[in-house]
């Protein structure tokens, strides 16, 4: 059972992460939940919360993702949040949203 990643793909991770332009994040890197767990997620969100703050612009979606950087004080310093995480997928997959549809109709 895989309940976080392990500190070399935290850095390749994060190396991406840092030389990236436009981040999309949707789940987390493990049990977020459990303090033993946190390392992997805890990474990643700070390394998107400093992307950020250097201009790039970054979507965290899915309500998982959403409470990780809620718990860990990254709210503020990304560029946008959806609890929508199936839906923002498909969205950018270029899907037809039931929700949308109906509103353009």
């Amino acid at each position: 059972m895989g309940l976080d990643i392990g500190v070399n793909a935290c850095e390749q991770f994060c190396n991406v992460i840092m030389h990236s332009k436009t981040i999309l994040w949707n789940g987390p890197m493990g049990v977020f939940e459990m303090e033993k767990f946190q390392h992997g997620t805890k990474c990643v969100a700070s390394a998107v919360a400093g992307v950020t703050q250097k201009g790039a612009f970054s979507l965290v979606g899915g309500g998982d993702s959403v409470s990780a950087v809620n718990q860990f004080g990254f709210a503020n310093k990304v560029s946008y949040i959806s609890t929508g995480g199936g839906a923002l997928l498909e969205y950018f997959e270029g899907k037809t949203l039931p929700g949308i549809a109906a509103i353009q109709e």
